[in-house]
């Protein structure tokens, strides 16, 4: 872990800096969604792992204790959702050490972590960072909207559309 690299908890004062850095690289995430992680944090639904390096932000990710997809859920598993790196700070590990710390979090409670990933090419990255790292596919195929699709289904490629893993910690 890079030695300048901070790992916190989200506060306040971080959710129109978060929305506007992201801002900066082109990509739509409004202060709303950070104000409403922060009161998840507050009631113990989720927790959300800034990374700062060099005491700037750098990227984050959520722990949803109680995930929304159904065999994750029926089987206790924690999900790690919504992990994103500014462009900028991409390759100097800040994913992999926020990967680290939720996985160190989710063993207190769970032996197995669940995540899940889009299906086009902008997820590549976390594709290949997942397979990595340990995790294999739920067995579940392709799912929308937490739903498993089945043979004939059609479907819109879109972020609802979702492949999940799981890694015994």
């Amino acid at each position: 872990m890079n030695s300048n690299l901070i790992l916190r908890k989200i506060q306040s004062t971080d959710c129109s800096e978060i929305s506007k850095a992201f801002e900066g690289q082109g990509w739509n995430k409004p202060t709303a969604q950070y104000e409403k992680y922060l009161k998840y944090q507050e009631r113990g639904e989720r927790d959300v792992i800034i990374a700062e390096l060099n005491k700037v932000f750098a990227g984050y990710l959520t722990i949803k204790w109680e995930s929304d997809y159904k065999p994750f859920a029926q089987k206790g598993i924690p999900e790690i959702v919504d992990l994103n790196v500014l462009k900028k700070y991409q390759r100097n590990g800040i994913a992999a050490s926020l990967m680290d710390e939720a996985e160190t979090r989710i063993k207190k409670v769970s032996d197995y972590a669940g995540i899940g990933f889009g299906v086009y090419q902008d997820y590549g990255a976390a594709q290949i960072l997942y397979i990595k790292r340990g995790y294999q596919p739920d067995g579940n195929g392709i799912v929308k909207d937490s739903i498993p699709l089945k043979y004939g289904d059609k479907i819109t490629i879109d972020d609802s559309i979702v492949f999940y893993l799981t890694k015994k910690l």
